[in-house]
């Protein structure tokens, strides 16, 4: 059985708390993903049964698939979920500490920002030479 793991936004307004297992993160370089958060998203991601929410969500569709979920006090971009509904992505910086998870992949690289090179997935750093 996974162990609960809880997070939330920056004001506190939003909590959330997962019970089941949670997919490690993945890195989503693609336009949409960019212009919502800023750089790229590092989200991991749940069954929509295993996350309980407290406090007001804004959901804002995004594509003709899937809707965004953000705090409507702070703007802290919270979930994504793909209108098929067999998972929630979670933007993994939200979640409280240690998560125990990892990145597996990036997706969309090709998509990427002009600005930064994509390291291997596994290194911690990136050498500026």
């Amino acid at each position: 059985m996974a162990r609960a793991q809880a997070g939330g936004c920056l004001c506190g307004a939003v909590r959330y708390r997962v019970t089941g297992p949670l997919r490690d993160v993945i890195y989503c370089h693609c336009s949409q993903c960019r212009r919502a958060s800023g750089h790229h998203v590092a989200a991991t991601a749940a069954a929509p049964e295993d996350l309980d929410i407290k406090g007001q969500v804004q959901w804002y569709r995004s594509s003709e698939e899937a809707q965004r979920g953000f705090c409507p006090t702070c703007g802290s971009n919270l979930f994504w979920t793909p209108d098929h509904g067999g998972h929630i992505s979670i933007m993994a910086g939200t979640l409280d500490g240690p998560t125990g998870l990892r990145v597996e992949s990036n997706w969309h690289g090709e998509d990427r920002g002009d600005y930064y090179d994509l390291p291997p997935v596994g290194t911690t750093s990136v050498s500026r030479q």
